[in-house]
């Protein structure tokens, strides 16, 4: 197989954009410490840090392993470090001075760290580029676009696993255990990426019959039965049986970019009133995509969502029972499962061309069954590209 490697074009553009925006914001240089955001500006997630000042050449210092770090990076600067110590000596050298103004990912660096950080650096003033980081990262290029779409073949081989082998009498997760097999063979990563640090990221999301209908701890409509009270969420120890809805949300991963897609399936049949739930959701789904475009305020489809849901007679179901709904229907989504913007209440933030989301209107049936469908769709110039690759429909097996 032949060997990933982020095109040095891409990490080019990516360090060009965030300059940009260090420069607007009067930011001399950040430290980019958090896997993710690393793996982004360079193309590796070996244990390293990387300098970016406003102008100028990135520095990129190597923990751990330096051999890998420079096989996988395009930048043209990379150094091995002993110690987290020795980075004031190492960008001084490089660089001729340190920076007055530095910044850090405040939204996920522990505080332990930060302080730490901040004695190395004692007459530096530390500030936050987080925001920074995810305006330059939820605009993606037609690079990033086609990794997307190799992970949304992934899911949709996925799905048809899932369609082929669904069968009463196994448990949630025994049968999560199965199509997760599944998918590792095919490409699957196997770990989904989160930033939040409460939030723990699964594929196994099987929700059957009642428990659909179970509130929890996620910030979902629905959270599951999971396997114990120190995972309460996803799938449970419930037998999947004939003639109830099940709910599957799958999250899938390949080089590093994530797909999120939830589809309903029933074995022989399914509840009339679970149907017409579900097929309710597709409307709703569909509703909201025909008014994407760019320009559009978040929250206005928000709001289109919640208009058409009441429309169809789904105002108490709709995104969660009375006291428990969430605020959003969608997410960003990329090298990360969850990324900025989110499709909400509250974000007025314009669409622009070039973000990607997973849309997922879904419905809580409190104690009874869940119903709802997961998509991935990109922004376009002038509308929207679905990405997802798995039919929009409810299964039947």
């Amino acid at each position: 197989m032949e060997q990933f490697k982020v095109p040095e074009t891409e990490i080019r553009n990516r360090i060009d954009r965030i300059q940009k925006r260090l420069q607007v914001n009067n930011i001399e240089a950040m430290l980019v410490v958090q896997r993710v955001d690393l793996y982004y500006f360079t193309g590796t997630a070996q244990n390293g840090f990387l300098y970016i000042p406003a102008q100028g050449q990135p520095l990129l210092l190597i923990k751990k392993y330096l051999p890998r770090a420079l096989k996988e990076t395009s930048i043209d600067n990379v150094v091995e470090i002993k110690s987290v110590k020795e980075l004031p000596a190492f960008i001084r050298d490089f660089y001729g001075t340190l920076p007055q103004t530095l910044g850090f990912e405040f939204d996920v660096i522990p505080i332990r760290d930060f302080n730490f950080y901040r004695q190395l650096f004692p007459n530096t003033e530390c500030v936050d580029i987080a925001p920074l980081i995810h305006a330059t990262r939820m605009i993606k290029s037609e690079w990033e676009i086609a990794q997307m779409k190799v992970s949304a073949h992934l899911s949709y081989k996925t799905f048809q696993y899932i369609e082929n082998n669904l069968r009463p009498g196994l448990t949630e997760m025994e049968f999560s255990g199965m199509f997760e097999a599944f998918a590792r063979q095919i490409g699957h990563a196997g770990k989904l990426r989160v930033r939040n640090y409460q939030t723990e990221g699964y594929p196994w999301h099987v929700l059957s019959g009642k428990n659909g209908g179970l509130v929890g701890l996620l910030d979902s409509p629905s959270s599951g039965e999971g396997t114990s009270p120190a995972f309460p969420c996803g799938a449970g120890h419930k037998k999947i049986l004939p003639d109830e809805p099940v709910m599957i949300d799958l999250g899938s991963v390949i080089n590093g970019y994530h797909f999120d897609e939830t589809r309903m399936f029933a074995i022989n049949s399914m509840p009339e009133k679970a149907l017409d739930a579900c097929k309710a959701s597709i409307e709703i789904h569909n509703e909201v995509l025909a008014h994407v475009k760019p320009g559009i305020p978040l929250s206005e489809l928000f709001n289109l969502s919640v208009k058409k849901a009441s429309a169809l007679g789904y105002d108490d179901e709709y995104l969660g029972p009375a006291g428990y709904k969430v605020t959003f229907i969608g997410h960003g989504i990329g090298l990360e499962l969850i990324e900025h913007p989110i499709i909400a209440k509250s974000k007025h933030i314009m669409a622009e061309a070039g973000m990607i989301f997973a849309l997922e209107p879904k419905m809580v049936f409190a104690d009874r069954f869940a119903a709802g469908i997961e998509s991935v769709f990109a922004v376009t110039t002038t509308g929207y590209t679905l990405l997802s690759q798995t039919p929009v429909k409810i299964f039947i097996v």
